[in-house]
């Protein structure tokens, strides 16, 4: 018998999976494990709201592997230890996994794999991206710090390849009584059992807006693509509407692949979006995933730490936490970001328009660190990426690569009222503010005297102009490098 071992993390699906065909080749027996690594408590690990879909991920890839004659047997504990017992108790030929590209797991694979490679043949994959991160860089090696170049330089691979398909029947799995067997490996559990939920059950509603899992993911996409990208490029900045693909959270699982999506977007065409079109607007989007994780590879340092080295001198104030708590309570006293946070709150997500608003509004008016908010987004989303949302904070921040300028402040007023003209979505959110006229729906503390006392909402934490004043005071004692 020839055992081999496939070992999936962020990859729960059949289709396009790579390192999944290559564990087949030549297998008699086949061992796939998720494990739940408690010792992860680091920046990899995911936040409550990612451990609630990945609970529902994991049950939905159960069952899509039940239907092709395979289990996911699941396990608890350091995955190296248990990894190394799998392959010296079963013989295993081979294992196989698809990359991670953060730092932490970049160094546990390297020396997983040098550990595995005295014992069997060790193959890793790339299962999560268009383009490896070192396979897009400027012509003299080095990484892109500006999109557009980056885009351009990868649209160059385009159309995407046919994507590889799900298979329709897998090798056996590793017989129970074989797993029992191995002296010191952990019990195998349920999912379940694994905890990934939490004791209170505020997931509940959260899930009402969401199905996750690989069937979702494919489903989701194609009603993307017949209802939604013709428009994209305008519906996608309107927080009231279904402009949006959806995709972020299977996406960050694994549950489809950019590879897919791109195909699927390019599929009939000649290869090439047309300009300016919905289709090359979300081609850029899952382009910009790339961009953050190109960033991540050859920047690691970008979870925690300002890439613009200036920003290492910015004068930030003491921590103010009870700002920063009506903040992530969407009690700001500004509509459209109490609309965004409470959307966060309830679903696990939050339109990419508002999370613009509602980090700028962070970071440059309350003259709170972006990794503040970036450890916030972490633990409440559903689509928590390490890469996007690190970059996306330190875009915000003007900290970043190919950043928007520290001195770009979004208006939370105009920005409400260009791209939430009527109010819906702040209606939606801040039912409080529902009976309240267009007029003053972005911008309540405007009300008269005696409308504004019978609304039962929040003064603004700080006045707009004024703070605006204050953080662009602060950043020009750090506008000039250090000598």
């Amino acid at each position: 018998m020839s055992t081999a071992i496939l070992w999936l993390r962020q990859d729960l699906r059949l289709g396009d999976n790579p390192a999944l065909i290559a564990s087949c080749e030549a297998a008699s027996e086949l061992l796939i494990v998720f494990i739940d690594d408690p010792a992860r408590t680091n920046i990899v690990a995911p936040g409550a709201a990612s451990r609630v879909w990945l609970h529902h991920s994991l049950l939905s890839l159960q069952q899509c592997l039940a239907r092709v004659g395979q289990t996911l047997v699941c396990l608890q504990g350091d995955s190296e230890e248990i990894l190394l017992k799998l392959v010296n108790s079963s013989g295993a030929k081979r294992v196989c996994w698809n990359r991670c590209y953060d730092p932490i797991s970049r160094a546990c694979d390297t020396q997983l794999k040098s550990a595995l490679s005295e014992l069997t043949e060790v193959k890793s994959f790339n299962g999560s991206l268009f383009v490896e991160p070192w396979e897009a860089c400027k012509d003299d090696g080095s990484p892109y710090r500006v999109f557009t170049p980056f885009y351009r330089r990868v649209a160059t691979r385009f159309p995407a390849s046919t994507p590889l398909p799900a298979p329709k029947t897998l090798p056996p799995s590793l017989a129970s009584s074989e797993l029992a067997a191995i002296t010191d490996l952990p019990a195998v559990v349920s999912i379940e059992e694994l905890g990934l939920l939490p004791e209170k059950q505020w997931h509940l509603p959260m899930m009402e807006s969401w199905s996750a899992g690989e069937p979702a993911a494919i489903n989701q996409l194609d009603l993307f693509l017949a209802e939604s990208v013709d428009d994209y490029a305008d519906a996608r900045n309107l927080p009231a509407t279904s402009g949006t693909s959806k995709l972020s959270p299977h996406l960050h699982f694994g549950e489809i692949g950019p590879r897919q999506i791109l195909h699927k977007l390019l599929h009939g065409s000649d290869g090439q979006p047309q300009p300016k079109s919905g289709i090359e607007v979300y081609c850029k989007e899952i382009i910009w995933r790339e961009f953050a994780y190109q960033l991540l590879f050859h920047f690691p340092e970008m979870v925690d730490a300002p890439l613009d080295k200036r920003f290492e001198r910015f004068p930030w104030p003491p921590a103010d936490e009870e700002m920063l708590h009506r903040w992530q309570r969407g009690q700001s006293g500004v509509p459209i970001i109490d609309a965004g946070m409470r959307e966060l709150w309830c679903t696990g997500w939050m339109h990419n328009r508002v999370r613009m608003i509602v980090a700028s509004y962070l970071i440059k008016n309350l003259l709170i660190q972006w990794q503040q908010g970036e450890n916030w987004f972490r633990d409440t989303l559903v689509d928590a990426d390490l890469a996007s949302n690190a970059m996306g904070w330190q875009w915000c921040a003007g900290c970043g690569a190919d950043a928007a300028p520290y001195f770009r402040i979004f208006n939370p007023v105009l920005q409400g009222e260009k791209f939430d003209k009527q109010g819906d979505y702040v209606r939606r959110w801040v039912p409080e503010l529902a009976a309240v006229d267009n007029k003053f729906l972005h911008k309540p503390w405007e009300l008269p005297e005696k409308e504004r006392a019978a609304v039962d909402y929040p003064e603004p934490l700080v006045d707009l102009k004024s703070s605006r004043q204050r953080a662009l005071a602060a950043f020009d004692t750090i506008k000039t490098p250090t000598a």
